[in-house]
């Protein structure tokens, strides 16, 4: 592995780790376990820089490690966010409409979930998710039109309950 490589890859992590820890929360909604992902997906990533052939795209396959090292701790244990994690600040209103966010965003399916996370917390334009997926733009466009119609049904049922 060349120096400079490893030095850029250094770069980038110490530039970009609220926004790896952002996303790694988004998926995992625990400090701990998201702290946890971060740090093997940049172990997995020092392990794999000799594979990367454009590091121009160093973003883009960096975010793809930490999008699969969350979906398999996903797969490994359904995480749930403690109340005492809410900020207490927030006021009442706003903290009710983002528990029911959060619960709606739960609920689908992860490849869904994966676009809306990646386009409207971490602001990914499509195409750069379908990279991140490894999806054809089509096919990332419509996950979001689906997840987006999913989320309205669900929050329209969550409102019409309460």
């Amino acid at each position: 592995m060349a120096h400079n490589s490893l030095a850029r890859f250094q770069a980038y992590v110490e530039e970009h780790q609220a926004e790896l820890y952002r996303l790694a929360y988004s998926y995992l909604k625990n400090r701990e376990d998201a702290l946890d992902a971060v740090q093997e997906s940049i172990v997995r990533g020092i392990d794999h820089l000799p594979s990367l052939r454009d590091e121009s795209r160093l973003r883009v396959w960096m975010t793809r490690i930490l999008v699969n090292e969350c979906l398999s701790r996903l797969r490994r244990k359904r995480p749930s966010v403690p109340l005492e994690e809410w900020d207490g600040a927030e006021p009442e209103h706003d903290r009710d409409e983002m528990w029911d966010l959060r619960r709606s965003l739960d609920t689908l399916d992860p490849k869904l979930r994966t676009v809306v996370v990646l386009r409207f917390f971490e602001d990914r334009k499509l195409e750069e998710i379908a990279q991140i997926t490894h999806a054809p733009l089509s096919t990332v466009k419509t996950r979001l039109y689906r997840a987006l119609a999913q989320l309205r049904l669900h929050l329209t049922e969550e409102e019409a309950l309460s």
